[in-house]
């Protein structure tokens, strides 16, 4: 079953202990089913004359998330989003150790097409003839993850990403109402990368607490991608004093209604939405989610990928900070 990364991804260093990393590269295994079979998509680099995944550098600023989709919209024009993370690899180049960190991409209803300079063919096949046709061994490591979530029905996900407003103008200066307090500077300029971070995953619904703070922190994403939005009160931090239950509730909502949603909240009300996700996970994934206030960060979001043919289970989580100012 995936695991979970906290901030960006770490990858297994066991095979190179303690030896700084080099390169940072993202990328994905797009998947498929044709006539009830798995299949993936291997690309073709006619400057290394080798089968691959998509995949590229990390650019300045990026998170290693939105250097994946990027990289994967560069190369085969694939703007789905990313699902479950998979084994992160390592090998060495010339500048030294490099590291790529994958995603499971659904690709179910587009079409991949070779960008005809970096990539000159893509080949649909069955995960055992990518297995014979991968020129760099250690690319069959994340591969091998993705059968294995495969045959545990949990490959086909949806995403309920929960976070945190960005940093609001502080309490003690703010003399108005609390559902009035905006975000600070820095804030809008969080709100601005929570937004880009995002659009990795594509949630088609953001729910939100309707104060300023939260309702300003989504607005880049919103704006972007047209994604329906609905305020929820019982996200307020005053009905969360009030009704914690109610809370809890509102999150509950959230899986019962199985569409990929964004959540932005209060710090305050994390404790009882952590303890609501639980009630969807494993105690391995448990053991993994924030457990000392304040949780998240300003800005800072947790992942949650959900099977679509469970019972709202929880099968993988990511935690990211995608802006620090």
């Amino acid at each position: 079953m995936p695991g979970a990364y906290a901030d960006q991804p770490v990858a297994d260093q066991s095979e190179h202990p303690g030896e700084p990393i080099a390169v940072t590269a993202a990328g994905g295994i797009p998947w498929r089913m044709t006539r009830g079979e798995l299949e993936v998509l291997l690309i073709h680099r006619p400057r290394y004359d080798d089968w691959s995944w998509p995949k590229g550098k990390l650019d300045p600023g990026e998170t290693i998330p939105e250097c994946a989709s990027r990289e994967i919209w560069e190369e085969i024009g694939l703007t789905e989003p990313l699902g479950i993370p998979l084994p992160p690899i390592h090998y060495r180049v010339k500048a030294g150790l490099k590291v790529v960190h994958y995603w499971a991409v659904n690709a179910q209803s587009t079409k991949a097409k070779a960008d005809g300079k970096e990539v000159d063919a893509v080949l649909w096949c069955s995960p055992e003839r990518a297995l014979g046709l991968l020129s760099n061994v250690s690319d069959k490591a994340p591969l091998t993850a993705l059968v294995d979530a495969f045959e545990a029905d949990a490959l086909d996900t949806w995403p309920l990403v929960v976070v945190r407003h960005a940093k609001a103008k502080p309490r003690a200066s703010w003399t108005k109402g609390e559902g009035d307090r905006p975000l600070a500077a820095s804030g809008l300029r969080q709100a601005q990368a929570v937004g880009r971070l995002l659009s990795a995953w594509a949630p088609e619904r953001v729910v939100s607490s309707p104060w300023k703070r939260c309702v300003s922190t989504i607005a880049p994403y919103v704006k972007a991608s047209q994604a329906k939005v609905k305020l929820v009160d019982a996200l307020t931090e005053h009905s969360h004093d009030r009704k914690p239950q109610k809370t809890a509730a509102a999150i509950e909502a959230v899986f019962d209604k199985g569409v990929s949603s964004a959540v932005c909240v209060h710090r305050p009300t994390l404790p009882t939405i952590l303890k609501q996700l639980s009630i969807h996970m494993n105690g391995e994934l448990i053991d993994l989610l924030p457990e000392q206030d304040p949780y998240l960060a300003p800005g800072e979001a947790i992942v949650l990928h959900v099977a679509r043919d469970s019972r709202a289970t929880v099968v993988a989580v990511e935690q990211y900070r995608p802006y620090d100012d």
